[in-house]
């Protein structure tokens, strides 16, 4: 992994970015970051885990201590955080040239979007904390911590940007989504910005998001120069909603799918916009349509009135893509779920404990989560053989990550001694070999 960061020219771009008149630190500030990532990725929770770095001299050479770790994370300023950003965008925008093949294309319903085609996932999570700390506060869940937000890229599995929130920030606070995804979109390399789609759950959907996701999309305005930005986001099932699905003719309702593409039993879906009210349909934008889900509730499910009157649960989207099949839509938006797998992945690399008592370092405690996420995704799409693409970090660690091995010297060389009988040595000495492949950024 940190060879990785810096084949790619990560490392030198952090150093870069983080470099100050005038002060020359002992350890340099890029190839810290870097390491606490490196340690995140590898298991650690806290900053003092970097010391299981510091106990591997011989192979990784010198590693900050703990307390140069917490003041680099210290240091980190908003104006810094910036740079750090802007470092993160080029080097990203070089790992997707390296991909072979171009970059992944995402898939939903057993069909593969356009090769072209950039799924952004915003989501928030609850990360509850044990103690007191700075901006921890009671979440909606009635626990007590943090409410981060998030994007990724649902092609790469990339963490694009986040932001750290207290515990009681709101679900749907439109002002945070709109502000990290610009974020998000800042780190999609320029000429991949052509065509995006924005997905969120009806916890991230409010109308200002939505007016702005419309204003990106410039597409419709200046024709096929400009920015095509679609949406497919949640929307509240509210008292027109329920009205205008009462006003839905039992024949009109097509069969839903699943995530292969087949036929999902016991679940319809049809688009409602045009029974909407009118009011409605022009506070929205003109190109927006509603479309709903209905499926037979799960053992247990919690039903409004409406539901459990007409033995349904629904769910309701809407989304500005004019095309596809309303069933293909509906299975496109329910390929957000993805996202939880996205969270859950990286609270097992850092996101899932906040590290110190200040809120400014747990929110640059963030930005390493970020680089973490980032060199898994960049090991996925550039170094691992196939076998080993689809772990997540706990396997990765066990079979990849924390290989047993001796180091030895002999001849004034040193040797990496790798076990012959361990199961995954050969993708070890291949993942290594396609590291040193990459061509050193100068």
């Amino acid at each position: 992994m940190r060879m990785l960061a810096d084949r790619t020219g990560l490392t030198a771009a952090l150093s870069g970015a983080l470099a100050r008149r005038g002060f020359t630190p002992g350890h340099d500030r890029g190839r810290v970051l870097v390491d606490l990532a490196t340690m995140v990725t590898a298991g650690g929770e806290a900053i003092a885990d970097i010391d299981t770095l510091r106990h591997q001299q011989g192979v990784l050479g010198s590693v900050a201590s703990p307390p140069t770790a917490w003041r680099a994370l210290d240091e980190l300023t908003p104006a810094s955080l910036k740079r750090v950003a802007t470092a993160k965008a080029k080097t990203r925008a070089r790992v997707w040239d390296l991909i072979r093949g171009g970059v992944p294309a995402s898939k939903v319903a057993g069909t593969v979007l356009p090769a072209d085609v950039i799924v952004l996932d915003v989501d928030a999570t609850i990360v509850p904390v044990h103690s007191e700390k700075e901006n921890a506060a009671a979440t909606f869940k009635r626990t007590f911590g943090y409410h981060p937000l998030a994007v990724w890229c649902d092609n790469t599995q990339e963490l694009l940007a986040g932001v750290l929130r207290p515990g009681n920030a709101g679900s749907n606070t439109a002002a945070d989504h709109i502000a990290v995804l610009g974020e998000a979109i800042g780190q999609v390399p320029a000429e991949h910005r052509r065509n995006l789609l924005v997905r969120a759950d009806g916890a991230g959907a409010s109308h200002d998001l939505v007016d702005w996701l419309t204003g990106l999309n410039t597409a419709r305005k200046h024709g096929r120069r400009g920015r095509a930005v679609e949406y497919s986001v949640g929307f509240a099932v509210t008292e027109a909603v329920r009205d205008a699905i009462n006003l839905v003719p039992k024949k009109v309702w097509s069969v839903a799918l699943d995530a292969d593409g087949d036929v999902r039993e016991h679940a319809d879906v049809v688009e409602i916009t045009g029974l909407l009210p009118a009011t409605i349909r022009e506070a929205w934008p003109d190109d927006m349509r509603v479309i709903v889900r209905r499926e037979h509730p799960h053992p247990g499910a919690q039903l409004s009135l409406f539901e459990a009157e007409h033995g349904w649960r629904y769910q309701a989207f809407a989304t500005n893509t004019t095309t596809g099949q309303v069933a293909f839509l509906e299975a496109r938006h329910r390929a957000h779920a993805r996202v939880e797998d996205r969270i859950r992945v990286a609270k097992d690399m850092g996101l899932g404990r906040f590290p110190s008592r200040e809120y400014a370092i747990n929110d640059a405690w963030l930005t390493v989560v970020a680089i973490a996420a980032d060199l898994t995704a960049w090991l996925r799409l550039l170094a691992l053989p196939d076998r080993l693409v689809a772990c997540e970090p706990k396997a990765l660690r066990y079979r990849f990550l924390h290989v047993p091995a001796r180091l030895t010297t002999g001849a004034r060389r040193r040797h990496l001694r790798l076990p012959a009988s361990w199961p995954w040595v050969s993708d070890a000495v291949t993942t290594f070999a396609n590291v040193m492949a990459i061509p050193l950024r100068t």
